[in-house]
């Protein structure tokens, strides 16, 4: 506590990219039955954007180009009952090769923009899934 009264807050920090190839958008399935965006934790003197390219290579063997912040939000863990704070990047695929599951997760998927409100996924992972899709489709507007 400072002499303010103000008690800081320590949260762990997750960086998670939405990787959209042919329309469909890549996840992985935890243990817990629950599909995520591909991610992890930032290591000290790493950036965000190398952060976000390493987990999802590590967890997919996908390698990607890091783009744009999509989202920012502190996310409450009910299994564990800590908060996360977790950054959300759109980012773009640099294989055609098939995405390959890690031993982090249980599953791997790519699903269509119409099949992600039926997943059991986070809310927020949704709502950063849907900004993607859509700055995707704006960009490609404006390049026809």
């Amino acid at each position: 506590m400072t002499d303010s009264g103000y008690v800081p807050h320590l949260y762990s920090v997750s960086i998670k990219g939405v990787v959209v190839r042919e329309g469909r958008v890549l996840l992985v399935k935890t243990d817990r039955g629950e599909w995520e965006l591909p991610g992890g934790r930032i290591e000290p003197g790493e950036t965000p954007e190398d952060c976000v390219a390493r987990e999802v290579a590590e967890e997919t063997r996908w390698p990607v180009t890091t783009g744009p912040i999509l989202d920012a939000r502190l996310h409450y863990m009910t299994v564990t009952g800590k908060y996360v704070f977790i950054v959300t990047y759109g980012c773009y695929p640099d294989t055609d090769a098939a995405p390959v599951r890690s031993d982090e997760h249980e599953e791997i998927g790519l699903f269509a923009e119409d099949e992600i409100a039926a997943l059991n996924l986070p809310e927020g992972y949704k709502r950063s899934i849907a900004t993607w899709f859509t700055r995707l489709r704006a960009a490609e507007t404006s390049r026809n």
